[in-house]
C-alpha cells in the first residue's frame, strides 16, 4: 500500500485517523502511530494553549517508526483561539496540520516555515485550486459520505475529478469503513485516505460508552443532516432526540441570517450554542443525544481497540 501519502508522512498504511471534534485524543493517535498509519486532533478539543502543548509534547514522546501525528485547524473568524493555536502548533512542532473552513494561507506560510506539512480539506474543484496554489502539500476530498460537515459530491466523482485536474496529492475523506473501501478509494486516483467514523467506537476514544455503541446499533440508513449544531449541515445519527428536536434552522436563525450585519454573529452563536450540546452528548449521559457520525459506522460491529481497526482497514 506504498503510495505518496504514506512517503509524505513516512507511514505504513496511506491511512490518516481523521480527526474528531471530542473524540480524538492522544491515546487514540498513539496506537494509531503504533498501528503504522498517521493520527490527527482537533485543536479545539482542548480548552488552553498549555493543554494544547502538553498534548504535542506528549504525542512526540510517543512517536513510533511508521507513524505520525498532526493536528485539525479551524481557520475561520470563528475559531477565536486559531493564531494562538497555530503558533503553539509551530512552537512545538508536528508532522502535519490540516485546515478546515477558512482559507488556508497563514497557516501554510507559518507551517512551511518550520517544517510542517499542511494538507487542506476540500469540497469542491475551485477551492482545491486555491489551496494548491497557496502551496498547500495535499488536498482532503471531503465528499458526501463524510461525517460531520460533509461535501456534496460523491467520493468517486470528487476523488476523480481533483487527482486529474491537481498536481498535489488527493486524500479521500468519506465513506471508508473497511478494506474494500479503501481500495476503491485508491483506484478512483487517491492517494490515501482519511477515516474517522470507525475510530469513534474505539476503546480509546475521548466519549461516553453509549455514544460508541451508538455507532455499533445504529448504521448507514441511520444517519442524516441536520442544521441545528453550527448552521452548516452536519451528519449525525437519527436518534429519538435528534427527530424530537428537528433537523433544520429555526425560523429566527433564517430570518438573521439574511442580515448581513448580523450573519456572522448568529453563526458565532449557533456554533457555540451547538458545540456545547455536542460535548454534553458526547461526554455525559444524557437524553439530548446529538451524536456525530458518519455512513461508514454501518461497518462498526462492536467496541474495538484502535489496533483492531486499524487491522480491519488494512487485511
Amino acid at each position: 500500500m506504498d503510495t505518496q501519502l504514506t512517503k509524505l508522512l513516512n507511514i505504513t498504511y496511506p491511512i490518516i485517523q481523521a480527526p474528531m471534534f471530542l473524540v480524538s485524543n492522544v491515546a487514540m493517535v498513539t496506537e494509531a502511530m503504533k498501528g503504522g498509519i498517521a493520527g490527527c486532533i482537533p485543536a479545539l478539543n482542548y480548552r488552553t494553549l498549555d493543554e494544547l502543548r502538553e498534548a504535542i509534547r506528549e504525542l512526540k514522546a510517543n512517536r513510533v517508526e511508521g507513524g505520525s501525528f498532526g493536528f485539525n485547524l479551524i481557520v475561520n473568524k470563528s475559531n477565536i483561539k486559531y493564531k494562538g493555536q497555530l503558533e503553539v502548533i509551530c512552537e512545538e512542532g508536528c508532522d502535519f496540520i490540516i485546515t478546515s473552513l477558512g482559507s488556508p494561507e497563514e497557516t501554510i506560510n507559518q507551517a512551511h516555515a518550520v517544517g510542517i506539512k499542511v494538507f487542506c480539506d476540500v469540497v469542491d474543484l475551485k477551492f482545491a485550486k486555491k489551496v494548491e496554489d497557496l502551496g498547500a502539500d495535499a488536498a482532503i476530498a471531503v465528499n458526501n459520505q463524510a461525517g460531520g460537515h460533509r461535501g456534496n459530491l460523491t467520493p468517486e466523482e470528487l476523488t476523480s475529478l481533483l487527482s486529474t485536474e491537481l498536481k498535489i496529492p488527493v486524500i479521500s475523506a468519506g465513506g471508508v469503513g473497511c478494506k474494500a473501501d479503501i481500495d476503491k478509494m485508491l483506484s478512483y486516483g487517491a492517494t490515501g485516505v482519511s477515516v474517522g467514523s470507525p475510530f469513534i467506537a474505539s476503546i480509546e476514544a475521548g466519549v461516553t460508552d453509549e455514544y460508541k455503541q451508538a455507532c455499533v446499533d445504529y448504521g448507514a440508513e441511520d444517519i442524516i443532516m441536520t442544521e441545528r449544531i453550527s448552521g452548516t449541515p452536519c451528519t449525525v445519527i437519527n436518534t429519538p432526540y435528534v427527530q424530537k428536536i428537528g433537523t433544520k434552522a429555526t425560523w429566527l436563525e433564517n430570518l438573521l441570517n439574511k442580515n448581513r450585519k448580523l450573519k456572522k454573529w448568529v453563526k458565532m452563536i449557533r456554533f457555540s450554542i451547538g458545540m456545547r450540546a455536542t460535548e454534553n452528548a458526547a461526554k455525559k449521559a444524557t437524553y439530548k443525544t446529538v451524536w456525530v457520525a458518519g455512513p461508514s459506522i454501518e461497518h462498526t460491529k462492536s467496541i474495538l481497540p484502535t489496533k483492531d481497526i486499524i487491522t480491519k482497514l488494512t487485511t
